[in-house]
């Protein structure tokens, strides 16, 4: 019989969300012969059962465009905003579900976009999840499509400070995204020769970056580029906000454990714009000038390179033959040369943190790059 198949897109948009809909959606089409459907702005279209038919012409022509044709939300499935207040709307994603007579509902997204998938496959629907992130932080899969489009995006980024900072004696801070694992600023500082890179997982001292700073002006080099995660933390910085972290774990009733994560959100949010407090400190610890370069949102946008147009492709047609033999409950990982399924319970709610002994840090150190601590 004729499978009917809900897709969508949720989470951040990035490069290749497009190219994995279009993998998925023509190996659905014209391989297995099936019906298909997107939905509109992520999981809140699927609780408003916005969506629109999806056909062969539907998935022409966008396999180089960014962002996503379905649009996409951050939005919690057990937790939406429905008239100013949060309701559980996973009730309302089976009824809609369904309704609409799918056989299964495939999420594109990333780490919330899993939790998100596994709550509705407890709820008892088919579900398949396609990794997308441009921070490359989901476990159990060697990278998610976005990854290597926005680390050429940094990495040109990186590349043009350089000119600057050497033209005017200067400490140039570039801020790149990842809040919580630092893959990409060290991706990004790698290619680009950043002579310090800072990471969410090793926090820094001012004194050892200035100490870096001031070899290389020992040596003649008046100039220092510091590629920065979103993340980063200087080591009290990392000690409070750790300590704050351990709160919610120890909280013994429901209303501390709201506090505590109140607190946590609060220092996290107060750490975001330390980029410009370590500007500060290390032009005082220096004495050459400090600026900062946020890259914000630029690295998500544009069209997708040939990496990542290949890795969606790849991920949506597996995805498709997931589905064909009745496998569910899973995401599509990207393993060596080739795909692998891991069970949803493996993926949702954990985070790929960049380890410490990890090859590119060890590389980064070998050639020289200072890690801040």
């Amino acid at each position: 019989m004729t499978k009917r198949i809900g897709i969508l897109t949720a989470g951040g948009d990035a490069p290749g969300l497009n190219a994995a809909i279009r993998g998925f959606g023509k190996a659905a089409i014209q391989e297995h012969g099936w019906e298909l459907i997107g939905f509109r702005d992520g999981m809140r279209g699927l609780a408003e059962n916005r969506f629109t038919e999806l056909d062969a012409g539907a998935l022409s022509g966008i396999l180089t465009t960014g962002g996503t044709m379905l649009g996409t939300s951050r939005d919690k499935v057990h937790r939406m905003m429905v008239d100013g207040e949060a309701r559980d709307m996973i009730p309302t994603i089976v009824e809609n579900y369904d309704k609409d007579q799918l056989d299964a509902l495939v999420c594109l997204g990333g780490g919330g976009t899993a939790k998100n998938a596994k709550r509705l496959m407890d709820a008892g629907l088919n579900v398949i999840h396609l990794p997308k992130t441009i921070d490359n932080d989901i476990v159990h899969t060697d990278t998610s499509f976005g990854f290597a489009t926005a680390l050429e995006i940094a990495t040109e980024a990186v590349d043009r400070l350089h000119s600057t900072a050497h033209s005017h004696h200067r400490i140039i801070l570039t801020e790149i995204m990842g809040h919580r694992a630092g893959w990409l600023a060290l991706g990004a500082g790698m290619a680009g020769g950043a002579d310090v890179i800072l990471l969410p997982e090793i926090p820094y001292s001012v004194e050892a970056i200035a100490e870096k700073i001031e070899r290389r002006r020992s040596r003649g080099s008046s100039f220092s580029v510091v590629a920065v995660a979103e993340g980063a933390l200087s080591v009290a910085d990392h000690a409070e906000l750790e300590h704050a972290r351990a709160l919610v774990k120890d909280a013994s009733t429901p209303e501390r454990k709201a506090m505590a994560k109140r607190g946590v959100k609060a220092l996290e949010a107060s750490h975001r714009a330390n980029t410009f407090t370590l500007a500060e400190q290390l032009e005082a610890a220096t004495g050459l000038e400090a600026r900062v370069s946020i890259l914000g949102y630029v690295q998500r946008g544009g069209s997708p390179c040939g990496a990542d147009r290949m890795l969606g492709t790849r991920l949506g047609v597996a995805g498709a033959s997931a589905i064909a033999e009745g496998r569910h409950g899973v995401m599509v990982a990207d393993r060596g040369h080739g795909t692998d399924l891991v069970p949803l319970a493996d993926v949702a709610g954990r985070t790929k943190f960049v380890p410490a002994d990890h090859e590119w840090i060890q590389a980064a150190r070998a050639v020289g790059t200072a890690l801040g601590d």
